[in-house]
């Protein structure tokens, strides 16, 4: 998810191999918390809380700090539950998420939760992938009864634009991309076969050439026109490359640019955005059906889908999906206020069907119009 939630599966599958790992007691299998489908079922927070102190640790996977300020999500949960929390492979796109719980599966090293773009929370809903868990404020989550099993929850959403170093000039048009002063310069966030961000940079740029969500075929031969002229280049977006010049265009979500522009400025520097379409990016948020710490990642989901982790999103300048209902009730802080709004029109977003037909178009016709990385 995550500069690009980038593909590593094969180091990491390498590191595994090597490494003896712990396999879970059948105690903790058969815990209580590990079935139940809402905090009331576990002895409420508290319940939660004094488990989840017993278990001592919560594993997290593909969540980079500067992703929607997840640096502070995970400073918070661990400084009010006093518990560890292992963070695997930042970098990894929502495939690898998925991919590292099938792998450890049966370990104390498997992810306890997930942070999924929509393609991959519909291509594992209904397998027994994720457990259904309902957190207090479930019906207040936009979005959420749209899943009425509760195996994932939206959580956050963005709008995809155009970030780019503001001394190449000022982007005013798609195509201004292909002018030969970004040759060599541009790129998406991610493999879009595996990146939800990669994916829906493809679904912005089919939108501002005019196309729909359900054929993105005009916008792969874009893509394969941009690589003809030398502009796109296969590289993977990070902060480093960023930092040193090496990808000063990338397509990404809205939020991510907004963070590079604060430290482009704090280096004397300009960060540009362009938007050509509205084109939103929503994550999603689901527990591992065999998640080795139960406890800790049911106590997660309340405090990243509550009010404490909207607070800390919206910072970080993504939209929750629990916003609208804290903006209508008086509870969003002033602090999210100034960095998103205190209201946002919802952007077109894709459905999980069109994703997935997309991917599957992607599978021969990506490769063939721009290479692989």
């Amino acid at each position: 998810m995550k500069f690009s939630k980038l593909a590593k599966v094969a180091v990491v599958a390498t590191v595994s191999v090597a490494l003896v790992v712990p396999t879970l007691t059948s105690a903790t299998a058969a815990s209580k918390f590990a079935t139940a489908t809402s905090a009331s079922q576990a002895g409420g927070l508290a319940g939660l809380a004094a488990e989840c102190k017993k278990e001592g640790q919560l594993n997290v996977i593909a969540l980079p700090h500067y992703w929607a300020n997840y640096g502070d999500m995970i400073e918070g949960f661990k400084k009010k539950y006093g518990v560890k929390v292992d963070e695997a492979d930042p970098e990894g796109s929502s495939q690898d998420e998925i991919d590292a719980a099938n792998r450890l599966k049966g370990t104390n090293r498997s992810p306890d939760v997930f942070d999924i773009g929509l393609a991959v929370a519909d291509k594992y809903l209904g397998t027994g992938t994720f457990a259904p868990y309902k957190v207090r404020n479930w019906k207040n989550n936009l979005g959420a009864t749209d899943v009425p099993s509760a195996e994932y929850t939206p959580n956050y959403t963005g709008t995809m634009t155009i970030g780019y170093d503001g001394s190449l000039g000022t982007i005013t048009k798609l195509d201004d991309l292909m002018k030969p002063v970004f040759k060599g310069k541009v790129t998406i966030n991610g493999d879009p076969q595996g990146s939800s961000a990669g994916l829906n940079s493809i679904f912005m740029v089919n939108l501002a050439l005019g196309g729909t969500l359900d054929d993105i075929s005009p916008a792969v031969a874009w893509f394969k026109k941009l690589k003809a002229v030398g502009n796109y280049i296969n590289v993977n977006p990070t902060q480093a490359t960023i930092a040193s010049g090496q990808t000063p265009v990338v397509m990404d979500n809205g939020y991510i640019s907004a963070g590079i522009a604060k430290e482009f400025a704090k280096a004397g520097k300009t960060w540009k955005m362009f938007t050509p379409a509205s084109l939103g990016s929503t994550y999603n948020s689901a527990i591992s059906a065999w998640a080795p710490h139960p406890a800790c990642a049911r106590l997660w989901m309340e405090y990243t889908l509550g009010e404490e982790g909207a607070a800390i999103w919206a910072q970080g300048g993504a939209t929750p999906t629990l916003w609208i209902w804290m903006v209508k009730t008086k509870r969003a802080p002033a602090a999210g206020i100034a960095a998103i709004g205190k209201s946002k029109a919802a952007p077109l977003k894709a459905t999980g069907d069109q994703s997935t037909k997309a991917r599957e178009y992607l599978k021969t016709a990506w490769a063939a119009a721009v290479g692989t990385n």
